[in-house]
């Protein structure tokens, strides 16, 4: 029996840092996928904590919240600091990296007719604080030398505003040799060149 199971939408939405860091460990995952048909019956809406997906299930351990499951694997798999500081910091940048995601999610599904070109234009304000650390730290990583939940989380939100703004990235080099980077790790590079990942549409209303 694999060890992780995902219940969720046929899109990346709020699992795709969660598959590329579990595939960079090399674990296996068993996804259990939801149409919105089934999902509006109300049955398994019912069985969610808040009410939403996805679910995630470590053997008997059965977790929601995106943000949650990538700290439970990060800590599983070494990518949660070398010590409590490190730790610290990585949540910190973590909460930057949500904080982005949820304004992209804002735009992608209320406001893309009529947001989307000043959400791209303010796009490199946004990204300035990541391009700061990743220049300060030299490692390539977010926080101390060795990669991190965060790192993926960002390398995940970064793929998709890519896709929004393909020179998005142009005037920020850290940013841009990270996701060159972490992209070039033979683990994530094999998923993101998985037919499975790349059919997957990034968000579930279509928009991207």
């Amino acid at each position: 029996m694999p060890p992780y199971t995902l219940t969720y939408f046929a899109v990346r939405g709020r699992c795709g840092a969660l598959k590329i860091m579990l595939a960079d460990n090399g674990q296996h995952l068993k996804e259990n996928l939801v149409t919105f048909d089934d999902w509006m019956k109300g049955d398994l809406k019912a069985g969610c904590v808040f009410g939403q997906l996805p679910k995630f299930q470590d053997g008997d351990l059965v977790l929601f919240q995106s943000n949650t499951m990538l700290r439970h694997l990060g800590r599983k798999h070494g990518a949660y600091g070398k010590n409590d500081s490190e730790a610290s910091l990585i949540d910190m940048m973590n909460d930057g990296v949500e904080d982005l995601r949820l304004k992209y999610i804002k735009l992608i599904y209320q406001e893309y007719e009529t947001g989307k070109e000043a959400f791209i234009k303010d796009l490199p304000n946004h990204l300035k604080p990541f391009e700061a650390v990743l220049a300060k730290n030299k490692s390539g990583f977010l926080v101390g030398d060795q990669i991190s939940f965060a790192d993926y989380n960002l390398f995940d939100l970064l793929l998709n505003l890519k896709v929004l703004s393909p020179t998005s990235l142009d005037s920020l080099p850290a940013l841009k040799s990270f996701v060159d980077k972490t992209a070039a790790r033979p683990k994530v590079k094999a998923l993101l060149e998985c037919d499975d990942f790349k059919k997957l549409p990034i968000n579930g209303n279509g928009k991207q």
